[in-house]
């Protein structure tokens, strides 16, 4: 993994997940030039100045951009949007809960990938998944002529983790390549995570099949897509809430777990004895947000709970689980526990990724695109086989 700033792992992987989702080398250089000689002080202002240097690129950019659409320059502008999302989103995922100017960027992050979307023309629109007495956001990819001569497709459900979001992973280019694969993909903001959070205050809760059937009702809906033909996709986090939703809501054809969060519950009480790889700075303020809890005790009264054990038997569908050898949020043997557990499942398959490869940090965030390949090439491979099989 690119590690501009030593011995901070939480900055540089935050560099790296802007890499990942459509950062500019140049541009994430100059968010960073200015932090690597800060003056000693507390964590809480070395972050914020984290926060003011990534907008001010950011800012540049939306400057661009307002130019180019000036000149009917609709594309241009629209990738200059795009990575001014990527940079607000870099900015505000480091802040503590709570920080005044944080709604404020990650609303400039919704109004500017939106702009992306329209600008460049994206085979790609929000949508809004009935869910409770609210609903769900979501970005649904369609393949181009989707229900044409050949029908309704296939379509995954990509679910994110405990502080990413579906404009990051839209920015993988998994829903582009599945596309290409004629798969159509549905992003959802999940309950503590992204806007679902955000601006609609829905924690996260372990029974997350809730959260699939839902996605799937509102699947059933939309023609374009074979409703009987949904494969469930969760990284990081997700790691635990797609396994857990794909062994309980029966709909669920296929699975892939990006990352294998196999006992979340127990990662938690080991992370509280060492405090070393934290994803994000605020560490315990932010899983209480995520997870509705009014204080530590509470959260860790809930962690156990949050786990593949005895689940796992469950699942009677194709499941592959894909992680990094070189993981320092998740251990690999999780990934080997999950794979061992799937006995029930027809086809189950175990990639640990190595450097000779990459992708061999937590979610691939060294090297996404192997990774995202070797997925959607399985998934691919096996909506042929499911579908083949059908009477």
């Amino acid at each position: 993994m690119f590690e501009p700033f030593p011995d901070k792992y939480v900055w540089n992987l935050s560099v790296g997940i802007a890499l990942a989702v459509g950062g500019q080398i140049g541009e994430v250089d100059a968010a960073c030039r200015p932090l690597r000689d800060l003056p000693a002080g507390s964590e809480h202002d070395a972050t914020q100045a984290f926060f003011r240097s990534w907008c001010s690129v950011a800012d540049n950019l939306v400057e661009l951009a307002q130019e180019d659409e000036k000149h009917q320059r609709r594309r241009s502008a629209g990738h200059k949007y795009h990575r001014a999302a990527v940079y607000y989103q870099t900015a505000e995922r480091m802040q503590a809960h709570g920080y005044g100017p944080r709604k404020v960027v990650y609303g400039k992050t919704l109004d500017c990938f939106a702009r992306y979307l329209e600008l460049t023309e994206q085979p790609a629109e929000r949508v809004e998944i009935p869910y409770g007495d609210t609903g769900l956001p979501g970005i649904l990819t369609l393949p181009r002529g989707a229900r044409g001569e050949s029908g309704p497709v296939p379509c995954v459900l990509f679910f994110n983790g405990l502080d990413s979001t579906k404009e990051q992973i839209y920015g993988t280019g998994t829903p582009d390549e599945l596309r290409r694969r004629g798969i159509a993909t549905l992003v959802v903001d999940t309950p503590g995570a992204g806007e679902a959070l955000r601006l609609r205050g829905l924690t996260a809760t372990p029974d997350t099949e809730r959260w699939a059937a839902a996605c799937i009702d509102y699947l059933a809906t939309r023609p374009e897509v074979d409703d009987d033909m949904v494969g469930m996709l969760a990284w990081s986090l997700g790691g635990y809430y797609g396994p857990r939703a794909t062994a309980f809501e029966p709909r669920i054809r296929f699975g892939v777990a990006w990352g294998s969060n196999y006992d979340w519950g127990q990662v938690q009480l080991r992370r509280l004895e060492n405090q070393g790889a934290r994803p994000v700075p605020h560490y315990w303020d932010h899983v209480q947000w995520v997870w509705g809890c009014k204080d530590l005790d509470e959260f860790l009264e809930l962690a156990p709970k949050i786990t593949l054990r005895g689940v796992v038997d469950r699942i009677k569908v194709p499941f592959l689980v894909v992680h990094g050898s070189g993981d320092r949020q998740i251990p690999v043997h999780y990934a080997h526990d999950l794979y061992d557990d799937l006995v029930n499942s027809p086809k189950r398959a175990l990639k640990i990724f190595t450097e000779r490869e990459g992708g061999i940090e937590h979610c691939s965030v060294d090297n996404i695109p192997v990774v995202r390949d070797y997925i959607c090439d399985w998934i691919g491979e096996t909506v042929a086989e499911l579908t083949a099989a059908r009477p």
